[in-house]
């Protein structure tokens, strides 16, 4: 289970003409504005990634208006691992449960999520919310992570884990974001 003081969530490379050409990507987008939404919400850190923003350009506005209090992490590498900024940042945040979501599932995001769970992490993919070009090519991201054990999710489940409990102020807003 999750654990909101053990978890940081990982966006992975929703930029540019990319994020709009990627399978079923107005409900990717939908479904990253709840997650980010509500990570903000529990106060769950976010590493916000960008695959070589000059040229793939930058993330879109439906999400950069919810990462406000966040600044992107440039790469060049396909496994944010290989990027000594975003280690450095994962490493100051100090948690141990990873939540990774963006595109593309079959690279960037299965590339940065299989190196961490190599480096111990415990990493769970948001299967509603990472896409690919192709939806063979998703399914192929998903089933490879998988294999070395990482857990499928979903932004209800990740959202709901993270609260533990009804009746808060949280879960009511919660709730305003899911619906």
């Amino acid at each position: 289970m999750l654990k909101r003081e053990d978890t940081v969530f990982v966006l992975v490379d929703v930029q540019g003409k990319l994020a709009r050409t990627v399978h079923k990507s107005e409900q990717l987008i939908q479904q990253l504005e709840k997650l980010i939404a509500g990570m903000n919400l529990l106060r769950v850190p976010t590493l916000w990634l960008e695959q070589y923003p000059k040229g793939l350009g930058e993330t879109v506005p439906e999400l950069t208006k919810h990462l406000e209090k966040n600044t992107p992490i440039e790469k060049i590498t396909f496994s944010a691992c290989k990027n000594d900024d975003f280690m450095n940042e994962l490493e100051r945040v100090k948690r141990k449960q990873i939540v990774i979501a963006g595109i593309e599932t079959h690279v960037c995001v299965y590339q940065t999520a299989a190196e961490l769970k190599a480096l111990t992490y415990e990493v769970q993919v948001v299967e509603d919310a990472v896409s690919s070009r192709t939806l063979s090519n998703k399914q192929i991201g998903l089933e490879k992570m998988k294999s070395l054990g990482i857990k499928g999710t979903s932004v209800e489940m990740v959202l709901y884990e993270l609260m533990e409990k009804a009746g808060t102020t949280e879960f009511k807003e919660i709730v305003k974001i899911i619906k």
